[in-house]
């Protein structure tokens, strides 16, 4: 794999990177794995739990995740009674665990009943021994669905992270990408989040909406702010195949790297840090939260069609689609399966020693922190620009640089980390996801 001035010259936004290996990159395994054996020789002291609810209100227009939108009721019920299958299952597979980390997500979590929300918590307690009020845990939800009630379940439950998808404060704005959503009640949903008192607000806003200015992009920034969330996640807008917007405005003039500029200059000045070219926390906030889960060196355990685990050789999921039946007709085989069935692993990919190298690499340099030449020489046994020479060229053309034993990312580096992420893939990785085709 090469670097070519592409990557200087080029816009950057071309895809997500900030998981590796990309579910695109998933297969069915030549041989099913029992879950027993696959965690046998892990390390299981400080897992990350993943809890994928597929239900949404509304599908938006750019959103290719795993998700349904207005599924009767009968569809939520026999799903909940199948996550408890799949849940005591994997918990026996585990066999002796520690859960450092929870997130609920989806799909929009708080679109269940508010004595759905309570079942899922009592499932994760029974099976996992996890409880929001012992473990960080996050919980993502939507303008429409953080009623009062709701958002007093987390709370009561001890939630200390709720994220919720603003996208944008100007109602136009969100409607170009297909999303029906009422400012008034954005503005209800985040007071009532406020006023519950969890620890964690995060805001997500979008970049490169369509007829979006800087200024209507400040605006948004000015809003969320005035809320003083302790996280604000700013995304480029991507349109993905099998989308509503896919094929719609490809020509038109792409703003986004200045729109990301600007907005990370607000947000700088308006004291928060930079954390990733997603993530911008306020200093200081949330410290009691800091993880023991690492994810380049810990395991994650995901629960729910859809939910991705992880190994150290082997990420696996269940099936993944984009279209509507598609995805309703995999989530109505979840909801048949037996016990049986979730005691075998048989979609995923294996990671060879090369890919292992190249994910802790990627997990840490798109991080702000960087990585710690050391470490990664202690878990490899030799020097991460030998075994994968791709980074050489990054420190080159000064898109990364070696800062007191550490390999970060410059700024330039920063505003480019979704290229620079999918340019250090491995050609096999990136064979399988050209090869995939989307459903």
């Amino acid at each position: 794999m090469s670097i070519t001035k592409d990557l200087i010259d080029e816009s950057p936004y071309k895809a997500y990177s900030y998981s590796y290996p990309h579910k695109t990159a998933y297969r069915e395994l030549d041989a099913p794995y029992a879950l027993g054996d696959l965690w046998s020789g892990e390390k299981k002291d400080a897992l990350f739990l993943y809890v994928h609810l597929p239900f949404c209100e509304m599908r938006c227009g750019f959103c290719n995740l795993f998700t349904v939108a207005h599924p009767e009721q009968s569809m939520e019920q026999s799903y909940l009674s199948a996550l408890e299958r799949e849940a005591q299952v994997v918990a026996a597979g585990l066999g002796r665990f520690t859960i450092a980390r929870m997130a609920i997500g989806g799909g929009t979590p708080t679109f269940l009943s508010v004595r759905d929300l309570h079942r899922t918590f009592d499932i994760v307690l029974k099976y996992f021994d996890s409880s929001p009020r012992d473990i960080p845990t996050s919980v993502e939800t939507s303008p429409h669905t953080a009623t009062p009630e709701k958002i007093r379940v987390l709370a009561d439950r001890g939630v200390n992270r709720v994220s919720i998808g603003v996208q944008s404060f100007i109602e136009s704005e969100v409607l170009a990408v297909g999303r029906a959503q009422n400012t008034v009640e954005v503005h209800r949903a985040l007071t009532t989040i406020r006023e519950a008192h969890l620890p964690t607000l995060n805001i997500d806003l979008i970049y490169g909406l369509p007829d979006q200015t800087v200024e209507s992009l400040i605006h948004s920034l000015t809003e969320a702010v005035s809320y003083a969330p302790e996280e604000i996640y700013i995304y480029p807008l991507y349109i993905r195949a099998l989308t509503s917007l896919a094929g719609k405005d490809s020509k038109r003039a792409d703003y986004r790297v200045e729109l990301y500029r600007q907005a990370r200059s607000f947000l700088l000045s308006a004291g928060y840090r930079q954390v990733s070219m997603r993530m911008f926390q306020l200093p200081d906030r949330g410290a009691e939260q800091a993880p023991v889960y690492c994810c380049q060196s810990d395991g994650m355990v995901g629960i729910g069609s859809g939910a991705r685990s992880y190994t150290a050789a082997l990420h696996y999921s269940g099936p993944y689609a984009v279209q509507r039946d598609r995805v309703k007709s995999i989530i109505a085989q979840y909801t048949h399966n037996k016990a049986d069935d979730f005691a075998l692993v048989n979609y995923g990919i294996k990671l060879d020693l090369d890919d292992q190298r190249r994910r802790f690499v990627i997990q840490s340099i798109l991080q702000a922190e960087g990585m710690l030449l050391d470490a990664y020489e202690v878990k490899f046994a030799g020097s991460c620009l030998d075994h994968i020479p791709d980074l050489r060229k990054l420190l080159q053309v000064k898109l990364l640089r070696i800062n007191d034993g550490i390999l970060q990312l410059t700024e330039r580096g920063m505003e480019r980390s979704d290229e620079v992420g999918v340019d250090l893939y491995s050609p096999y990785v990136s064979g399988l996801m050209r090869k995939c085709i989307p459903v």
